[in-house]
């Protein structure tokens, strides 16, 4: 009888951790000027069923558009896209009930923050209106040192448009922590960064690549194994995939996000790799709004796979849950976050009727 009970609370007990493992937090920036927000969210997310359930959000943050969580989950760093007056901002982060804490924030003295990451002695932006990229040394409550490097990039591309000058689009620590990787949309360049963390100005170029001219390089994936690296292009709907070795790129292959027969407006936004390393996926906005579906082939090209609607308008950015069962992606212009049911062997996103309503959701995480 006693051993019956034992191996019934065994099963109770595995039944729990099982559950508890398909659980996340799911955090999401917002822009909070065009409609009411209070800034970051966090969600409770369920990689079994898609649902979810609102936990606790920030309070009178400016734009929080991207964000970015630290290696041991216990803060998040943001940018708030203030014009002139943009900072960084540092949060005390309590992954358990989701409680986010304000620690400070310091001025960027440059405008137009959109992507940030961080390492255990650093937190750097990528400056898209002042063309730029910030650095910022942590102090040992995490909070935020004042800025510490600046470097500014110059030149111009052929769209006079979008071209006008640089506009850094974001930045990336390489697979083995050696090189920041910046992309410039301004100038269609990534620029390779030796990055040493222990020094005051841990940033030194080492390099640039050009890319296809007026192609506008914007986000940018890499491989789990390090070899390959994928760049999505905003301007055109180029995506190029690189081998990668000791902070060298060699083309490998071109393809598109666009339709072969698509003559509307588009601009190609955000990209990730699926967890299992067998699919990539890239979003694209204006009046195309479609999420393409590429298979990664052994050599690490890509085959298209699948290109469907989004459900919404302005896709700015996306997420796959760690265990690979959903994809969401948030819509800027429709306020709302559309969760898609991933099929592993075939790519292929399914709408699950869900949606997180939202005001401008443009940055998804998922968390433990």
């Amino acid at each position: 009888m006693k051993k019956n009970i034992f191996i019934t609370l065994l099963l109770l007990s595995c039944i729990c951790i099982q559950a508890q493992g398909k659980k996340f937090n799911l955090i999401i920036g917002t822009y909070t000027k065009s409609c009411e927000s209070k800034g970051i969210y966090v969600y409770d997310f369920n990689a079994e069923t898609g649902d979810f359930q609102f936990k606790s959000s920030t309070e009178n943050i400016i734009n929080p558009s991207f964000v970015s969580v630290s290696k041991n989950n216990d803060f998040i760093y943001s940018v708030n896209e203030d014009g002139p007056k943009s900072t960084v901002s540092a949060f005390k982060y309590d992954a358990s009930n989701a409680k986010i804490e304000f620690v400070n924030k310091q001025e960027i003295h440059n405008p137009g923050p959109c992507y940030i990451i961080n390492d255990d002695k650093n937190v750097i932006t990528a400056n898209y209106t002042g063309g730029s990229v910030a650095v910022f040394g942590k102090n040992k409550n995490g909070g935020l040192t004042e800025l510490k490097q600046l470097i500014k990039h110059s030149g111009k591309g052929v769209n006079p448009a979008r071209q006008e000058k640089s506009h850094v689009h974001s930045v990336q620590f390489s697979p083995d922590h050696q090189f920041v990787l910046a992309t410039d949309l301004g100038t269609d360049k990534m620029y390779l960064y030796q990055y040493n963390p222990k020094v005051a100005k841990p940033l030194e170029l080492k390099d640039s690549i050009k890319v296809k001219a007026g192609s506008g390089p914007r986000h940018f994936a890499f491989s789990k194994d390090g070899q390959q690296m994928y760049l999505l292009q905003e301007l055109d709907g180029t995506l190029t995939v690189y081998n990668y070795k000791k902070g060298k790129l060699q083309l490998l292959q071109e393809t598109t996000v666009l339709a072969p027969d698509f003559k509307g407006t588009s601009t190609a936004a955000d990209i990730h790799i699926s967890p299992d390393q067998r699919f990539l996926y890239a979003t694209n906005r204006k009046e195309a709004n479609t999420i393409s579906c590429f298979k990664i082939l052994k050599d690490g090209k890509l085959a298209l796979a699948s290109r469907i609607s989004t459900l919404g308008d302005g896709p700015r950015n996306f997420a796959i849950d760690p265990t690979g069962n959903f994809l969401l992606v948030g819509h800027q212009y429709t306020n709302n976050v559309v969760v898609f049911k991933r099929n592993k062997e075939t790519g292929a996103l399914t709408d699950t009727g869900k949606r997180i309503e939202l005001c401008a959701p443009v940055c998804l995480i998922f968390t433990k």
